[in-house]
């Protein structure tokens, strides 16, 4: 670049800078500001600025709880205009759930019109609906006006806003957050606002109270739509030892008996954050996808209370596996997070435990105190330095009435005759006539010594720390007795140990229904439904056929085995439906390309299966381990490089029959194979020259060994010559044995 570029008007001028550098300067800078400025509330008071802006600009609309509600337009528009320069529907949304019983434990705002619901509804226009504050808002800024709290300049410069607010309410944990920021989000569920009062007592009285001790007071959050905390104690330790963690909340149901012997279940409360009316759709759609088949109906009889009325299939369904169907499936167990990053009394975001986060409000409400009796200390000082001066007047008052009728500088007289402060002498020359009453007097000394005593006690309080923390502990104790009890304060979240676990049956919510599950040589797998006779006409794609078709139910489970020694597991209920092509099963499973399925089958608990590979090695498995219900499956049999495993076949006999490349049979005693979980095996046929193992089975000696000949079956009861020790050479198989080696034909 070179050096003489021209001067910029202003006096600036251009600098050469890495784009990279400005980038990452200005991205910090907006970051930063996104932190500080908008997502993450502040611990002391637990608001974020648009929340705290839009309590401001109502105290200044003075829109007490006592006072007339005014159009939330006006409101908007005084905190757009003044104090937060953003789009008035982000500054409307934020005042709507201030107001919102459902989304605030305890809310800031009292909303008249149409504020939304719990079914997801959104708030009427702002020109429509009408708001003031709670008394818990009044809380929050009860002593702003007595210099409680440092002001700032507004964007523009022209007004003055709180940076925070005095807060005499444990607002952050009482009513929680939520925000996500650049690189950092913050999550803090409400609680009972009466039992973070206790627990801030309890740090009052023991500032060293631990965790454990705390929450033994705060049962855990206590959201405003109620439900049914199970998140097991242990959790909810590590979540307020850490600042992180979540806790599990299922919806508050009960049980309505029916006539008949039937029954319904009543849900009353559902968890915080979820929309009733998109509750309902789910079920709705998992009950179509026959998902839930213990639901026979589900319906929406809320009013102002929230009732969903839940109808089993069957009177025989137990109410509480019909309940756990539910919490498995949909959001009537829902999992709220929390993640406890705020903004500490330096700006500085951080994770605070509990005791941290108790513990910074409490120093808030220290420093509140003592700002206050500070500026309560100053405005008695002033006062009384006027009741001085008046007190001076009244016994001096003919001389004070000459003074002031004859002398051209009555002022400076007066101040130089009584030794009167200015102020002193502007309060007695602004004394109005009718004041000069003997009444009057007794009320200014009255007055003097009233505010003398009060004077005092402020001084004691300001040297004694001690008295400063019993003063906030009685303030706590006063919030605790106006919102810890009554319909506000009294706790809607059960809370206790974790319920005790319900096991179900997965095939439950799944409705049984024949089906015949069908693979192709390609490996496309599909399932039609019914039980299809073996005549039965497929199709497939063009070049394709059929390799193996099972007859199953959808709650079964099916095992396949892959030529790499890996057991598979899939659920019948999930695989593609219907008279199409199906799926590739390497989709559904980890298969490569260069394996494939050799058989697969329908579990079931007690069967034993022979594996065996290629290179004649082979052992007894249970059918319990082949299953493994994730995509990899499971390696059972092991087999060597450039093998592959032959086959899986049920244990049903005495006696196994193997047959090899090399035209041989062999038939030895089933108790000479081990049963093992996992490995290579034992050899059970000797093969030389390259031959390998083709096919085995498992039958009873008595009953003889057959195999398909033709349209029928072939017996030979007579296996002398064939019959041996594992591991032998075997003999030629007998007559009329198919020639691909294969019992099957």
């Amino acid at each position: 670049m070179p050096d003489d570029l021209p001067t910029l008007s202003d006096g600036g001028e251009t600098r050469e800078t890495k784009l990279s550098d400005a980038l990452s300067e200005r991205y910090l800078a907006y970051a930063m500001s996104t932190i500080t400025a908008r997502s993450l509330p502040d611990v002391r008071d637990g608001l974020k600025p648009v929340h705290r802006r839009l309590l401001w600009a109502m105290r200044q609309l003075k829109l007490d709880p006592a006072s007339g509600f005014k159009k939330c337009a006006r409101i908007v528009g005084d905190v757009m205009g003044k104090y937060h320069p953003h789009g008035d529907a982000a500054i409307y949304e934020a005042m709507v759930r201030l107001a919102q019983e459902f989304a605030s434990r305890y809310p800031l705002v009292e909303g008249q019109g149409n504020f939304g619901n719990i079914d997801g509804d959104g708030a009427a226009a702002m020109r429509y609906t009408e708001a003031r504050l709670t008394e818990v808002a009044e809380a929050l800024l009860a002593g702003i006006e007595e210099d409680a709290v440092d002001f700032r300049t507004t964007y523009d410069g022209e007004e003055k806003e709180p940076v925070v607010l005095p807060a005499a309410f444990p607002n952050l944990l009482a009513n929680g957050a939520n925000g996500i920021a650049v690189g950092m989000a913050t999550s803090i569920p409400p609680h009972n606002a009466g039992e973070l009062c206790d627990a801030a007592l309890l740090l009052i009285e023991n500032p060293g109270a631990t965790v454990d001790e705390l929450l033994t007071l705060v049962k855990g959050p206590d959201f405003p739509t109620g439900g049914v905390l199970i998140e097991p104690a242990e959790s909810i330790r590590e979540a307020y030892a850490t600042g992180r963690g979540g806790f599990r909340l299922r919806a508050r149901w009960e049980r309505e008996e029916m006539k008949g012997g039937s029954y319904r279940v009543i849900v009353t409360e559902i968890p915080y954050q979820v929309q009733k009316s998109r509750l309902i759709e789910q079920v709705a759609q998992l009950m179509e996808e026959k998902k839930l088949p213990l639901v026979g109906d589900i319906r929406d009889e809320s009013t102002d209370v929230v009732r969903v009325v839940i109808e089993p299939k069957s009177r025989n369904v137990d109410a509480t596996v019909l309940m756990e169907s539910l919490f498995r499936a949909t959001a009537l167990e829902s999992r709220i997070s929390l993640n406890m990053n705020v903004l500490d009394a330096a700006r500085t975001p951080r994770v605070m435990n509990l005791p941290e986060v108790l513990r910074a409000w409490l120093d808030h409400r220290h420093v509140v105190l003592v700002r206050r009796t500070e500026h309560r200390l100053a405005a008695i000082a002033r006062r009384l330095e006027v009741l001085g001066g008046y007190l001076i007047a009244y016994l001096n008052l003919d001389e004070v009435i000459r003074i002031i009728r004859e002398e051209d500088r009555p002022k400076e007289t007066l101040m130089a005759r009584f030794e009167l402060t200015e102020v002193q002498a502007n309060a007695i020359l602004d004394m109005r006539l009718r004041s000069l009453r003997k009444l009057e007097e007794m009320e200014i000394r009255k007055e003097h010594k009233k505010l003398t005593t009060e004077q005092k006690s402020l001084q004691g309080l300001m040297g004694s720390e001690a008295k400063r923390w019993r003063a906030i502990a009685d303030e706590i104790a006063a919030t605790r007795e106006k919102f810890g009890s009554g319909a506000l304060g009294a706790r809607r979240t059960a809370q206790g140990a974790a319920l005790p676990a319900v096991m179900v049956d997965e095939t439950a919510f799944v409705e049984r229904e024949a089906i015949t599950i069908i693979l192709s040589e390609k490996g496309w797998i599909r399932a039609q439904k019914g039980h299809l006779p073996e005549d039965a006409e497929l199709r497939f794609k063009e070049g394709d056929e059929l390799k193996i078709a099972v007859h199953a139910e959808t709650t079964d489970r099916l095992v396949l085995i892959a030529t790499n020694g890996r057991a598979f597991t899939l659920k019948a209920d999930a695989l593609p439906r219907g008279r199409g092509d199906g799926q590739p099963v390497r989709l559904m499973l980890d298969l490569t390309n260069e394996d494939d399925i050799v058989t697969f089958f329908v579990h079931r608990d007690g069967t034993r299966y022979l594996v065996a590979a290629t290179d004649g090695r082979g052992f007894v498995v249970k059918g319990e381990e082949f299953l493994a219900e994730k995509r990899t499956g499971k390696q059972v049999l092991v087999v060597e490089a450039g093998r592959e495993c032959a086959l899986c076949v049920p244990v049903e006999g005495d006696h196994v029959a193997v047959t090899g490349s090399n035209n041989r049979l062999l038939v030895f005693p089933l108790e000479q194979v081990p049963e093992m979980a996992r490995g290579r095996g034992v050899q059970l046929l000797a093969l030389k020259d390259g031959a390998e193992l083709v096919d085995a089975v498992i039958f009873t000696l008595k009953d003889g060994l057959s195999w398909r000949h033709g349209n029928g079956m072939k017996v030979e009861t007579d296996l002398r010559l064939w019959r041996g020790q594992r591991a032998g050479a075997g003999k030629a198989p007998p007559d009329r044995f198919p020639r691909s080696r294969r019992f099957a034909g």
